[in-house]
């Protein structure tokens, strides 16, 4: 940038030179009729004009490569903060908020360092320089010029003090709509199938007005500057035209001066339509920085905390412990209320209940997304929140039902940058029953974003292969078998308990009570709270909703 504006400045130098050799050679070589003079200067001019042209090239070229350069950073930087953002902290800035931030707020600071690199240097030098230079050609003509320009600052700054709030209300605005198209695309086969296209046609059309309200009174807004520049300056032009005219009638002034003063003027002119220029797309560019300040600023999150980091429980000592645990997420009614229950090294937790009861909640808080409201979480006897982030991530592996899978390799998708072995990788897909349709397809087979290109079973076994591939101390399975038929399902729990049973803990969230029947402990959750708990057997006796599930599902048989 340095480098850029110093070529920017020699360039512009070079412009501002040129009227006033012109104003030289009318006023003073002409008269004399040496041709060789004329010549002379009149080349000076031609050189002036060559070094101005390829400065100027030279420097936009070098400004819209470190505009370049700096978008790739800032999006790399805010990438990067996003994703070390807490669960609590996504929920507050929204996905489609971010998804904004991280496109068309980083594109408008694109715009902006460009802009500035430009005509940060060009426009100011042209406009102080020119008035300079014209203040020592014909002062009396430069203070009808100066007489404008408080208005004009005047206006300029105004403008810009309404507007960049305005292009942060579009900035919202582009959230709104962004949030709309990812809910759309999400769920455009549930539209299609409840034939709901005219009804979410409206509701876009309803985001998409109000964006564009936004921006039609944000450009309305700065489009002001244009003409109250114009109106002035112009006004301006006529009274030195008149000035002018008079002085050089009453011999006061020479003609060259007034073509060069002219000159200037025209400089000036445009100089600060440029000015106004930067002035708009600086007001986008700060109100798109605040917004990515706001997640760059943004504090780090669940970090190790030393007042938990000493405490320990006698032995022997749970891998898994909630004491009276109770959670919110919007800080009014309990999602969690009051749960308490141990879990010893290498057993089995099976927790079921309706949908909403808080089963996905008790993961969270397990695995440190969001912090309990009140109570502790134990793992091996220490207090989550007294264990830093990698700590608790390389005790878990997790498989949940909705989860990610990425454009890339079957491979990739398994081992997920941790290296993994082969051997390893196929024991994985052994265990999670993905080896027959991973042998006929290969490990390097190519899948579409989300796992498209297969079907909801084999999504769900390519998850659990990952979840099972790094031999975690703590493997969690929410709903990760809903897709899987019961003859699957019962292979992948009886491959769970003959290779991971006693080395690793599980925690298994079923909707089917086959899943969990098997496990130590069996927690039945409603509406936030432990309504039983107990092996199969002791449920099947004490829990009336347990056993309406089991019945509902599995008759008699189940009842065995």
């Amino acid at each position: 940038m340095t480098i850029g504006f110093s070529i920017k400045f020699v360039g512009t130098i070079m412009d501002l030179f040129i009227p006033m050799l012109l104003s030289f050679i009318i006023d003073d070589v002409v008269p004399t009729g040496n041709m060789g003079k004329i010549f002379a200067f009149g080349g000076i001019m031609v050189l002036c004009c060559i070094i101005a042209i390829v400065g100027n090239i030279a420097a936009n070229r070098m400004a819209a490569r470190v505009a370049r350069d700096t978008t790739e950073r800032l999006r790399n930087d805010l990438f990067r903060r996003i994703s070390y953002l807490s669960a609590r902290q996504l929920d507050e800035f929204t996905i489609p908020s971010l998804e904004s931030r991280l496109t068309s707020d980083t594109y408008n600071i694109h715009q902006m360092v460009g802009m500035v690199q430009r005509m940060g240097v060009r426009a100011p030098l042209l406009l102080i320089g020119g008035i300079a230079i014209t203040f020592t050609l014909e002062p009396v003509l430069t203070l009808v010029l100066a007489a404008l320009l408080p208005f004009i600052g005047y206006f300029v700054y105004t403008i810009s003090k309404k507007g960049i709030p305005l292009y942060k209300k579009q900035q919202e605005a582009t959230d709104g709509m962004t949030r709309v198209v990812r809910e759309n695309a999400q769920g455009i086969r549930i539209i299609k199938a409840l034939n709901k296209e005219s009804s979410e046609e409206v509701r876009f059309d309803g985001a998409n007005q109000e964006l564009n309200q936004c921006e039609q009174r944000a450009a309305l807004t700065m489009a002001l500057t244009n003409p109250l520049m114009n109106l002035c300056l112009n006004f301006g032009l006529v009274a030195v035209i008149f000035v002018g005219a008079l002085r050089v009638n009453s011999g006061i002034t020479g003609t060259g001066t007034i073509i060069a003063f002219m000159s200037y003027f025209t400089i000036i002119l445009n100089a600060m339509m440029s000015v106004t220029r930067i002035f708009v797309m600086a007001s986008k560019g700060v109100a798109s920085a605040n917004r990515i300040g706001e997640v760059l600023d943004t504090p780090t999150d669940m970090t190790a905390e030393e007042k938990y980091a000493a405490k320990s429980t006698p032995s022997p000592t749970p891998k898994i412990e909630f004491r009276d645990v109770s959670f919110s997420y919007n800080g009014v009614v309990n999602n969690i209320d009051n749960v308490s229950f141990k879990l010893m090294p290498g057993q089995t937790l099976g927790i079921i209940g309706p949908t909403g009861s808080g089963k996905t909640t008790l993961i969270s808080l397990m695995m440190r997304q969001y912090d309990v409201t009140e109570g502790e979480i134990l793992l091996d006897g220490r207090d989550v929140r007294g264990l830093g982030r990698d700590e608790i991530s390389k005790k878990f592996g997790a498989a949940f039902q909705n989860d990610f899978l990425f454009a890339d390799t079957i491979r990739a998708n398994i081992d997920f940058g941790r290296g993994l072995s082969d051997d390893a990788i196929a024991k994985a897909v052994e265990h999670a029953q993905a080896a027959p349709f991973i042998a006929e397809k290969g490990l390097e087979h190519e899948l579409a974003i989300k796992g498209a290109n297969l079907s909801g079973g084999q999504r769900q076994r390519v998850i659990l292969s990952r979840a099972l591939a790094g031999m975690p101390e703590i493997l969690v399975l929410d709903d990760s078998s809903s897709a899987l038929d019961y003859a699957t399902d019962a292979k992948l729990r009886l491959a769970i308990r003959e290779h991971y049973l006693g080395r690793t803990t599980s925690v298994i969230v079923a909707q089917r009570v086959s899943s969990i029947r098997h496990a130590d402990l069996i927690l039945v959750i409603e509406e936030g709270q432990i309504t039983g708990r107990g092996t199969h057997e002791e449920l099947l006796l004490t829990c009336p909703l347990y056993k309406e599930i089991a019945e509902s599902q599995m008759g008699g048989a189940l009842l065995e």
